[in-house]
């Protein structure tokens, strides 16, 4: 695995078109409906979403699709957006919850997380690293935790 992808703004806003794409295309007649979609050390950009079922219990996120798709790629992530349309043309940014950023710890404190910015409902993401995210991760603390 030969890392060439980095988390310029192009590549980033790619991957927030990807995402949004993603909800318009599959979800054209749904109006509350969201995606994610992640950035890979390869370039590759994957999308996900997250199934409707009967037991809320059972649930997933939208970022699972993507992420078990990366490591059946066996490749790194590099950055990961999460968007809800709450309304035609309106998406909101989702931060990664803490189960997310779990499963992003394993790939180091450098991925690039969107969290909302600044720009209202648009949808339009501010990035920020994991590791500023997490800026005290519980397993920074062993030797085989890729943190530092």
């Amino acid at each position: 695995m030969t890392p060439t992808a980095t988390a310029t703004p192009d590549r980033l806003a790619e991957t927030v078109s990807a995402c949004r794409e993603l909800i318009e295309t599959r979800f054209a007649g749904d109006v509350e409906r969201g995606a994610a979609a992640m950035l890979l050390d390869d370039g590759t950009i994957l999308t996900g979403t997250a199934p409707d079922v009967a037991n809320p219990s059972v649930e997933i996120c939208h970022e699972t699709e993507p992420f078990a798709a990366a490591f059946r790629l066996g490749r790194a992530i590099v950055a990961s957006v999460c968007l809800a349309r709450e309304a035609p043309g309106r998406f909101v940014v989702l931060s990664p919850c803490g189960v997310c950023r779990e499963r992003l710890a394993g790939h180091g404190p450098d991925v690039r997380v969107a969290v909302p910015g600044d720009t209202g409902t648009r949808g339009d993401p501010a990035w920020i690293t994991l590791g500023e995210a997490l800026p005290h991760y519980w397993a920074a603390v062993f030797d085989d935790i890729p943190w530092r």
